[in-house]
């Protein structure tokens, strides 16, 4: 869960720190307080995208800092990415993720203590917190979201059959897309085998040695440079020849003698012209490595002129093979270094080139054999599909009676797939297919009876839509737990007594998972088990931000309630609220002597 969340310079927020805990945590305040930049700050902390605008005045950069604590589940996936990037858990287990924004518009990331690709701040953040906000209302009305809540429903019994079938779709695609070539490509072909053939013999013509091109590069360098190069080494021959009268080797046998004479008078100089005569060895080895050089330089004009000749062949050579069209290129996109890989290759695809007759009925029959192949894992992906999909349309439909709509139902329609990139064949009838498998997925709402199912986006208030969402996370919570939830607003467009509904689902919710929540609604706030108030004021601190518990709770929900704090009947309703909350989750209400002092709480949850 989120321990901690630090925000500095985002928006109206100038600096705040704020201490977070398990169950469900509601975040209230006016509107223009700053509510909504808390989640903003922890957005960035999971690598979403932002902008300089978002960075308040008189801030040159927004700072977002946040404390995770990892459940053993997850603490090898995350491992795996702290270890790749360098970074560490700090001493109590936990893992700080750091975001910095500039006004430039760039971004720094930090995950336990290292610097990171934002891209990476979101890997893990899929392992941490599930986010809904109305941008994820509006996803929800997309068909491909909503194939893909399904799956996430239908768990590891369905994942395992998709990915194989991904396998299988992915060698039918390659196999489609080799045989359009052959069939619509014949004159390109021809024109690729003509090129490749010359090419082939111009290599056998050239014949090119391993590592010749730079062994000539490094000869025609020597050779450019003959004559600095005798005179260079000539004169570091004389340097070091005896016969100099200031030849290094002869003065440093000059230097030993005279250090001979002495040395036994005393040890240190004994060591010295030890030293002395193994650097006289050593520079007579140098002289003789000089002298062997020089005798070996050859200026002969013809070898020159040898050299350039056959550098020009081979990088013509070269510039052949960077223009021919063929497909030996590596993992950059670049033509192949090595000559002989490559030739194989090019041979390897000549005699592909030369042959379409043969190469199709091959295709033909292999494209064949994997749409069956495939056929049959789509045909399975469909069946785990239908069966997740009866079963989530009742859960949901259980939970939406709960919310406030006993005459509304879910529908999730499985309809075959009208457009993709191969044809699969199923008991012997063929079927459009992608990725995805051969199913188009709808979720339909039936408002009330006798009313047609309509897609969500035609047939579902923003309200409906609201709850649509909450349902379908309670519902996954049971068999594929997030460790955190948040929600911006999942209550927009709700009230009356379905906002009681969707504060007792988020409480639900928050038995097995952190989640904080932003809330205009009192009725959900009140459900909190803990309640977080961000002040109204020209910036957001510290101080702006604080848990409000007792008679300062009761007010800020009758502020909620009527905007009055100090209204009796508010107050009323406000303790009417979270004795309902409170007699749900088995908590005990604290009760307020005349002088308004707290009795302490028997039990929280």
């Amino acid at each position: 869960m989120i321990i901690s969340l630090g925000i500095r310079g985002l928006g109206v927020i100038d600096d705040a720190q704020i201490e977070l805990g398990p169950g469900l945590t509601a975040i209230t305040g006016e509107t223009g307080a700053g509510k909504t930049m808390v989640l903003t700050g922890l957005s960035l902390l999971l690598g979403e995208r932002t902008d300089a605008g978002t960075i308040g005045p008189g801030h040159d950069t927004a700072l977002a800092e946040g404390r995770f604590a990892i459940a053993e589940d997850d603490r090898d996936s995350i491992k795996a990415m702290l270890d790749e990037s360098g970074g560490q858990w700090d001493d109590d287990g936990t893992l700080l993720v750091t975001r910095t924004v500039s006004r430039e518009g760039r971004s720094r990331s930090h995950l336990g203590g290292r610097s990171v690709p934002a891209a990476t701040l979101a890997d893990v953040g899929r392992f941490l917190v599930a986010v809904h906000g109305q941008d994820d209302q509006h996803r929800l009305l997309k068909a491909a979201h909503q194939q893909r809540a399904l799956d996430r429903f239908a768990g590891d019994e369905l994942a395992g059959v998709l990915a194989d079938y991904r396998e299988s779709h992915a060698r039918l695609v390659d196999i489609e897309a080799r045989l359009r070539d052959v069939v619509d490509n014949s004159p390109e072909r021809a024109r690729e085998a003509a090129d490749l053939r010359e090419t082939l013999a111009l290599i056998d013509t050239v014949a090119p040695q391993p590592g010749e091109e730079e062994a000539l590069r490094v000869e025609s360098e020597r050779l450019v440079h003959m004559d600095d190069l005798v005179q260079a080494v000539g004169l570091a021959r004389a340097a070091l020849s005896e016969v100099s009268d200031v030849g290094a080797t002869g003065l440093v046998a000059q230097a030993e003698a005279a250090l001979a004479r002495v040395a036994q008078r005393d040890p240190q100089l004994a060591e010295i012209r030890d030293r002395l005569a193994r650097a006289a060895t050593e520079l007579d080895d140098l002289g003789l490595e000089v002298s062997a050089y020089l005798t070996d330089l050859d200026a002969d004009p013809s070898r020159a002129a040898y050299v350039e000749e056959r550098r020009a062949a081979l990088a013509g050579l070269r510039r052949r093979l960077e223009f021919v069209a063929a497909p030996q290129r590596d993992r950059d996109g670049a033509a192949a270094t090595d000559l002989t890989t490559w030739r194989d290759e090019a041979e390897g695809r000549l005699a592909e080139l030369c042959d379409d007759d043969s190469l199709r009925v091959m295709l033909r029959a292999s494209r064949d054999e994997w749409a069956g192949r495939a056929g049959a894992l789509a045909a399975a992906v469909s069946r785990r599909r239908r069966s997740a999909a009866q079963r989530l349309a009742e859960c949901v439909t259980a939970e939406l009676e709960a919310l406030a709509m006993p005459s509304a139902r879910l529908e999730v329609e499985i309809r075959s797939r009208t457009r993709g990139d191969v044809r699969v064949t199923i008991d012997g009838v063929e079927h459009v297919a992608d990725r995805h498998g051969i199913d188009d997925v709808d979720f339909l709402l039936v408002p009330r009876e006798g009313v047609s199912p309509r897609p969500l986006s035609k047939g579902a208030s923003g309200g409906e839509r609201s709850r649509i969402m909450l349902a379908l996370e309670v519902v996954f919570a049971a068999t594929d737990p997030v460790p955190t939830f948040v929600f911006d607003e999942v209550d927009a467009g709700v009230g009356g007594k379905a906002a009681v509904e969707v504060g007792r689902r988020l409480a639900r919710l928050g038995r097995t998972s952190q989640v904080l929540v932003v809330t205009h609604l009192p009725q959900v706030a009140a459900f909190a088990d803990r309640h977080l108030v961000v002040r109204p004021g020209e910036a957001v601190t510290s101080s702006s931000l604080s848990e409000v518990e007792g008679q300062a709770r009761d007010r800020e929900l009758a502020r909620m309630l009527a905007g009055l704090e100090d209204s009796a009947t508010a107050l009323a309703h406000a303790q009417e609220l979270r004795a309902l909350a409170a007699a749900e989750s088995g908590e005990a209400l604290p009760e307020f002597s005349p002088a308004g002092r707290a009795v302490p709480r028997s039990s929280r949850h």
